[in-house]
């Protein structure tokens, strides 16, 4: 069996992934400014539905940009997510990248309480000070308790990216945050996602800076 081989140079293995992704996509329109976010989670994930299934709040790109620019902190619900996401980059505009599912006093806080510790979280997120961020990838809880904060006017994010990955409680917690009128959101309607997902697209939207 003779299988045939595409020769590609290590340094040009990323581009050309995008030159396939870009042609597999064809002639689709995108919203303005989402085609790079798109088409980094396709990179990501070998998955084309999210050609489809990413929603965008109007304006969400540039008010996201905003945001990173003024030194945004970005709150994810993974260590994963966290680790993902190009600090690097994030830290040249003062930004920084924080995970609170490990701390001591969120594990103490979710355990006499009876909730998660993505909604402990979320609540301890609601007291940074500085411009917020919030990338969920796996729980639908902070989700939901993000929508509730929201709904209580304790906190303003400048940008909910709502794509944690599952069944149980993961479309309806996403259909939440799409219902909300003056929250900047990008969600990925449906099942899918995940806390790769969650940290490209906030590194899609770091490269555009």
């Amino acid at each position: 069996m003779k299988i045939e081989l595409e020769q590609v140079q290590p340094a040009e293995i990323e581009k050309r992934s995008f030159e396939i992704i870009t042609q597999e996509l064809g002639e689709m329109d995108f919203a303005p400014g989402t085609e790079a976010i798109v088409k980094r989670c396709i990179h990501t994930s070998a998955d084309f539905d999210y050609a489809k299934n990413l929603m965008f709040s109007e304006g969400v790109v540039e008010k996201a940009l905003n945001a990173l620019r003024n030194g945004a902190v970005i709150v994810t619900d993974t260590q994963m997510a966290k680790a993902g996401i190009n600090k690097t980059r994030l830290a040249k505009y003062g930004g920084e990248v924080r995970c609170f599912m490990s701390d001591d006093d969120i594990a103490k806080e979710a355990k006499v309480r009876g909730i998660t510790r993505a909604t402990a979280s979320m609540e301890k997120a609601a007291r940074i000070q500085e411009p917020v961020i919030f990338a969920i990838g796996n729980a639908p809880t902070a989700l939901v308790r993000l929508y509730e904060l929201i709904q209580e006017g304790r906190i303003h994010p400048e940008l909910i990216i709502g794509v944690p990955v599952g069944f149980v409680n993961v479309v309806p917690s996403k259909e939440l945050i799409l219902s909300l009128k003056e929250t900047p959101y990008i969600v990925a309607r449906g099942r899918k996602g995940g806390s790769n997902i969650a940290a490209c697209i906030c590194n899609a939207l770091l490269y555009m800076l």
